[in-house]
């Protein structure tokens, strides 16, 4: 037992030394991001892509684009994710368990994962447990996404013309008492899924898959 134990912590420090040597990597091209102007943030997604299709992969890519989101974060949300919430965006893209508390932010700790596999083209999707927390969150991070030109749709329960929406920024409903529901623009569910970004629950995901 003291056997398995002493190669499990091992393991584990291992792990986290590795990606706090990633996350300072990423804070070394803080700077750099600092110097943008608003309009070099689209540009550098789309370099990215044209990057990602010449043959780099979303690893290659990752400290760079992390950097990118943490510095939009900044300006669109102000907030600044902290190391800790790299490091779980970073285990989110290796497809790991990161373990986090309530109110330790794991609505922007998934963010530049997500920011990051929407380069492939394919589709960012992120499964949340009910429809108020997937059109939250999205209707929340959406701005993020929006000053990096990225597009984000959210699937939810419902019929008719409310199966689904995308962020629209000139699209306001008023009748929402939760702004960040405000410019959710009700869409068909094919839309939504066209997004670079779509939230969801697990339920609805699973229905339609």
């Amino acid at each position: 037992m003291f056997n398995f134990l002493k190669t499990f912590l091992d393991t584990n420090k291992r792990e986290i030394n590795r990606l706090i040597e990633m996350v300072a990597h990423i804070n070394s091209l803080e700077a750099d991001m600092q110097a943008l102007k608003e309009a070099d943030f689209p540009a550098y997604i789309s370099s990215y892509q044209a990057r990602l299709q010449k043959g780099e992969t979303l690893d290659d890519l990752l400290p760079e684009v992390f950097a990118l989101a943490r510095e939009a974060s900044v300006r669109v949300l102000d907030l600044r994710p902290y190391d800790v919430q790299l490091m779980a965006a970073i285990a989110f893209h290796e497809g790991r368990i990161a373990e986090q508390k309530t109110g330790e932010g794991k609505t922007l700790s998934a963010a530049p994962a997500l920011i990051l596999n929407s380069l492939s083209g394919l589709g960012a999707h992120l499964v949340t447990v009910n429809d108020y927390l997937a059109r939250r969150d999205a209707g929340w991070m959406a701005p993020l996404y929006h000053y990096l030109g990225l597009t984000v749709g959210v699937i939810y329960a419902g019929s008719g013309n409310l199966p689904a929406a995308i962020y629209d920024p000139d699209f306001k409903d008023s009748s929402h008492q939760d702004n960040r529901l405000q410019h959710l623009k009700p869409v068909s569910r094919n839309e939504a899924y066209a997004a670079d970004i779509t939230y969801g629950t697990n339920n609805e995901f699973g229905f339609d898959y």
